[in-house]
């Protein structure tokens, strides 16, 4: 299964754009589960994230920030589920 985590603050107008672009293509694909974390809630990850955020990870590993570009991950995503991921 493939995870996507989209790691954020709160009052983060990007983030709220990330996470609703993260929440409706993860939705078009069988086997991806997605969640948020708020980095304010711990210091390592404010200190590894500071201002760069959203962040959103692929399976752990960073897939991009700021913005998320919808055909990008859109084809990460189709890329793992035609992997088997």
């Amino acid at each position: 299964m493939t995870a996507v985590t989209v790691m954020t603050r709160r009052e983060c107008s990007l983030c709220e754009k990330a996470v609703d672009a993260v929440r409706r293509i993860c939705g078009e694909f069988d086997g991806v589960r997605w969640e948020t974390v708020d980095i304010d809630t711990d210091a390592e990850l404010r200190a590894e994230y500071g201002d760069r955020i959203p962040v959103v990870l692929i399976d752990g590993k960073e897939h991009g920030y700021f913005a998320v570009e919808e055909d990008r991950f859109r084809a990460a995503l189709a890329r793992l589920a035609a992997a088997g991921g």
